[in-house]
């Protein structure tokens, strides 16, 4: 396919002026986040940058920092295709603030299964509310002239063996379940960029990785669908030289080396590659770089480009994550709380004096405000009395070691002797460092190994834990004990599977009595991965002696007794969720629920929050009286909690996934390859679908969602457009005492005998803003893609002709009206079939 149809002539005279060693630097990245400058065609670099919860930048220095958002999950949550909008309007003035022309964000996999890695940097598990929500995001963004990547294209789902795995779909469930939001983004967004996942796809015709899947990545995507822009590989993903040109791939990152790096070249001239493969590939880029304004005499696109000093991204943040907090249930009317009644409150939990606010991973930014919930809720309520107990125990690794408080070096410096190595053993370099992060970002070259000495005083009598946790070749010694060591030398990979941020320490226990020290000696690999920069790791920890488990609870519930309020804060950490890995449990990690009941038994005046992205099982959720579902929430999550327990925000989410009582009635429970392959073997029946065609019952359906007050529905009517759309009008109510929004969801259920179609699936949703006492008309949009399937036999889209019901309500679960339809049978015109056209 070319673009000369599409992309402006003189673009076309640009590349003209290139010469094939040029062209093939532009296919490849220049460094870790840009891609290559050709200064005297007027080209400069393009700059990416994670993520999915904020502008990471593309700077290694620790002093810049980022707007941390809230999770995507949390934005799916508010139902506010508005508000998404503004949250495109943010990432767009933080880019251009950090000087990013692309953003590798949003990330539009769906949440399959809930023990997923990557669950908290999904919008949904459903495909229309991730597609509504992604949508405006991009769109807003790109009118302001900064690109959006969406990723991971495509059924990229878990992050076990995340880069080797073949995703196993049928060709029916890829289109409507999978593909779909990207297909909205590529007809409805114009979306710049999408990135190629690492993993593979088996559609039932080809297996391949996605890079090499020509099928997907050229037939549908860009052939079928059109897509203008350009396909971008995850982060050392391209695998092949031949086989991901010719399967749609258009820009291999990082760079300069690599796959394509260190081979394409050499492949066009052995005439292995078309050049004319590479003109194509090129001529993207170029529009790309034309759209971004990283072409010289020539206009970007983005109306709204001169806009962006007037975002309110603080302001914006705040709201956005007060509204998507869920009341899952608030028995006795708990919220909002009236902050000048109340004279003590205490904050219960291990997340209320840590809270979780954003996952690891790509998603990972340094955050600009730190705000502790301890003084936010002192904001809060400024007539209380707050303090702030632990209560339990959550974590399983012990925390840094504090090297200026602890350490001195060998020659009796305060901190710890830092001494970069080469292949003899040499030191390059040698200091005394008293901060350390756990990293030594751009070692030389020449290093091979980074060796790090101190002597940690143990001041306290009681149990000591000390060690130090790295990843490769490496050697740690505590006092005196060799603890580990490995001589295997590691790459990229530790990076691609996350090992490398969290590696488990090797660590000595030492009971002591008296004051006392320990020599710690670790010698880690300097590791020099392709596509990356070079690093050194090593995770020093130290945990001290501390009050007992039962001692933390004994003090937070006579704390939670003697409040007039207590707000237990459970939830996650950074151990749970992170890009790499998948979880293995679902329940609370160590004794939080535990806790839970203790201060419910204490204080019957209690409210509970999840600090969490992804479903935990919560075994007391029918015996308190105020539960929130509080998300990842960034840098703002304190102060909006506090903003929502007082009623200045009302926590106004629904729930974009389905919460499960019990792990056992989860229909995909986990997301292990089986020899190397993840079998997607409920088919179009993902998420709620899977718990309404078992017949099981959640602890919460998809969409619920309570706020703080109360709604009626009358009844439905619906009008069928000649475009084969429907609009449902749905009068509603506000019963209770309390402004609210509510959310009208729409979903459709087939007529009667339809083969293997889902019991009922989300067809559209409008929110509405209404006055105690007002009832109000929410139209909901019912698109005519919402009653489609995929004819797998001619290739093609058909609505099957029938009497299709529209249940409306607040959610999955909690359905209040209906109204049928009679739809006549439709086909659309398949095309050429994909994979077969030029």
């Amino acid at each position: 396919m070319s673009l000369d149809t599409s992309a402006p002539a003189a673009l076309g005279a640009l590349r003209a002026r290139l010469t094939l060693e040029e062209k093939v630097r532009l296919v490849v990245g220049a460094g870790l986040w840009s891609t290559t400058a050709v200064p005297h065609i007027g080209l400069r670099a393009m700059q990416l940058s994670d993520g999915p919860a904020g502008v990471r930048g593309v700077s290694d220095d620790p002093s810049e920092t980022s707007a941390s958002f809230p999770a995507p999950s949390a934005l799916a949550a508010t139902w506010d295709v508005e508000l998404a909008d503004e949250v495109g309007a943010v990432f767009a003035a933080e880019a251009r603030r950090h000087g990013v022309d692309v953003v590798l964000a949003p990330q539009v996999n769906l949440q399959r299964t809930p023990v997923g890695g990557r669950h908290f940097e999904c919008y949904s598990e459903d495909p229309e509310l991730t597609s509504a929500i992604a949508v405006h995001v991009v769109r807003a963004a790109q009118e302001r002239g900064v690109g959006m990547c969406v990723k991971h294209f495509v059924a990229n789902d878990s992050e076990t063996q995340r880069t080797s795995y073949l995703s196993r779909v049928d060709e029916r469930t890829m289109r409507e379940v999978y593909l779909a939001p990207f297909e909205r983004l590529v007809h409805q967004a114009r979306a710049w960029s999408v990135m190629g996942a690492y993993s593979g796809v088996d559609d039932g015709t080809t297996a391949a990785p996605v890079l090499e899947h020509r099928p997907l990545l050229t037939g549908v995507l860009k052939d079928e669908w059109g897509f203008d822009g350009v396909v971008v590989s995850d982060w050392v993903a391209t695998k092949s030289v031949a086989a991901a040109v010719d399967g749609g791939l258009d820009l291999q990152m990082p760079g300069p080396d690599g796959v394509w790096g260190d081979g394409l070249l050499a492949a066009v001239r052995a005439g292995e590659v078309d050049e004319a493969a590479i003109d194509e590939k090129v001529d993207r880029l170029l529009l790309l770089a034309q759209r971004v304004g990283a072409l010289d005499g020539f206009a970007p696109d983005g109306p709204l480009r001169d806009t962006l000093d007037q975002v309110d991204v603080a302001g914006t943040l705040r709201r956005l994550v007060g509204r998507s907090m869920v009341v899952l249930r608030d028995d006795d009317a708990t919220l909002p709380l009236g902050a000048d009644a109340l004279r003590t409150v205490a904050l219960v939990g291990p997340n209320a004096v840590a809270p979780f606010v954003q996952g690891g991973g790509s998603a990972y930014v340094r955050p600009e405000r730190h705000v502790t919930l301890l003084d936010a809720a002192r904001d809060a309520f400024p007539d209380a009395q707050v303090s702030a107990h632990a209560g339990a125990v959550s974590r399983l690794l012990p925390p840094a070691l504090d090297l200026a408080a602890r350490c001195t070096t060998p020659a009796g410096e305060p901190g710890a002797l830092l001494e970069v190595l080469d292949a003899d053993g040499v030191a390059l370099e040698s200091r005394a460092v008293t901060t350390w992060t756990g990293w030594l970002r751009e070692v030389p070259e020449a290093a091979r190994a980074v060796r790090i000495r101190a002597t940690v005083a143990l001041t306290e009598p009681g149990r000591h834990e000390i060690g130090v946790g790295t990843v490769g070749r490496h050697r740690i010694v505590v006092g005196g004990r060799e603890l580990s060591a490995a001589d295997h030398l590691v790459g990229a990979e530790v990076i691609l599977d996350s090992s490398v941020n969290a590696p488990t320490p090797a660590t000595l226990v030492v009971e002591t009595l008296e004051p006392t020290t320990v020599e710690l000696d670790a010698t880690v690999q300097a590791v020099h991965p392709v596509g990356y920069a070079s690093f050194a790791r090593a995770e020093l920890v130290h945990r001290t002696p501390g009050t007992s488990p039962d001692e933390l609870l004994a003090d937070a519930v006579d704390a939670a007794a003697r409040a007039d309020l207590a707000v237990v804060v459970v939830g996650t950490n950074e151990e749970i969720e992170s890009e790499g890995y998948d979880r293995t449990s679902l329940a609370l990690p160590g004794t939080q629920d535990q806790l839970v009941k203790a201060v419910l038994a204490a204080n019957p005046r209690t409210v509970v929050v999840v600090n969490a992205g992804a479903p935990v099982i919560l075994p007391w959720l029918d015996e308190v009286p105020c539960v929130l579902w509080g998300w990842l929430g960034g840098q703002e999550w304190p102060d909006a909690l506090g903003d929502v327990l007082t009623g200045r925000t009302e926590p106004a989410g629904r729930l974009p996934w389905t919460l499960p009582a019990h792990e056992a009635d989860v229909p995909v429970p986990h997301a292990v390859p089986v020899d190397g392959v993840v079998d997607y073997h409920e088919g179009v029946h993902v998420g709620y679908r899977s718990w309404l065609r078992l017949g099981r019952t959640p602890a919460a359906p998809f969409g619920h969602g309570l706020g703080w007050t109360t709604w009626e529905h009358d009844e439905a009517t619906a009008l069928v457009g000649a475009d084969g759309g429907v609009d449902v009008v749905v009068p509603v109510r506000n019963t209770g005492p309390r402004a609210g929004r509510e959310v009208v969801q729409v979903y459709v259920e087939p007529p009667a005998g339809s083969h293997d179609r889902p019991v009922r699936w989300l067809g559209g949703f409008a929110g509405a803003h209404v006055a105690p006492g007002a009832t109000t008309q929410v139209r909901v949009r019912v698109d005519a893609t919402a009653f489609r399937v995929w004819d797998t036999g001619r290739g093609g889209w058909v609505v099957p002709a029938g009497t299709y019901r529209l249940h409306a309500g607040r959610s999955s679960g909690d359905l209040r009206t209906s109204v049928d339809v009679v739809l006549p049978a439709t086909a659309s015109d398949p095309g050429p079939r994909p994979g077969r056209s030029t």
